[in-house]
Parts: structure tokens; sequence; C-alpha cells
């Protein structure tokens, strides 16, 4: 008999790897990574975002957000702009060269998931992200009453 810390956890954490990798392999000709693709595509074009709702959005620490900014910065795809409410922090916008880099992006990425979920029918999908959400939900719940 399985455990639940293989039938979830590990399988959860098995599959998140192999999909990491598969992903970081994907994109590698783009020299971008799936950390870099996740940020950028949380940018909007006409939307200014602190660092603290970047962090927010893309789930980052406030460490590991500034590395990545760092370098999509150093390609022209970002730049941080004086935040004229709080002097101590920077406004994020996405530049031309980053959105150009998004939309080209967008549709390969779209088409790697495409592949990734081959097999898998549109209900059985729907059952994936409604079990996906309310495990967050459990582990949200769990964590904010420790």
């Amino acid at each position: 008999m399985k455990s639940l810390d293989e039938e979830v956890g590990f399988l959860t954490v098995r599959t998140s790897r192999q999909l990491s990798q598969f992903l970081t392999l994907s994109l590698k000709p783009f020299e971008i990574t799936i950390e870099q693709w996740g940020v950028l595509k949380r940018l909007e074009k006409q939307v200014l975002l602190t660092q603290k709702q970047l962090a927010e959005k893309s789930m980052k620490d406030h460490a590991t957000l500034t590395k990545i900014l760092d370098l999509l910065e150093k390609r022209s795809l970002i730049q941080r702009l004086p935040n004229p409410e709080d002097r101590r922090s920077f406004l994020i916008e996405i530049t031309e060269k980053g959105i150009s880099l998004k939309d080209e992006l967008f549709p390969f990425v779209e088409r790697v998931f495409t592949e990734v979920i081959e097999g898998i029918e549109a209900d059985q999908l729907a059952i994936y992200q409604k079990v996906m959400n309310q495990l967050e939900k459990n582990i949200q719940h769990l964590t904010a009453e420790k």
C-alpha cells in the first residue's frame, strides 16, 4: 500500500521537476530561464509594478526576484523606473524588446504545454486543475495557521 506521501507528495515533486527540466530544455534556444519567463509573462505593457507586487504575482522572494530582474534588465527586457510614491523602491516596466520576446515565446510555450497534456481529456484536465487549486488552498490555510 502506497502512502499519501508517495501518492501526493513524491508524485507532485517528481512531476514538477520533470516539467521544469523539460521547460528549461525547451526555452534554452531563446536564452531565457523558466524563472525569467515567469516574471516576464507577468509584466503587462501598461502596468507598472513595484518589485514587491511583482514578487507576489510571480511567487518569488525578494532576493530571487532581484537577481532575475538584474538579468532581464541586462538584456534590456525590462527597466526599473523611480517610484514617485516611494523613493526607496522602483517600478518595473517591460520594454519593447521584452514585449517582443514575450509575444514570440507565448505561442511556443503554449505548444510545449499542448504536448505535455497530450492524451489528457478536457474533463480530466479540469479535474486536475480543481484538485491542484484545492491542494494550494489547503496548504495556504495550513501555513497561515502556523
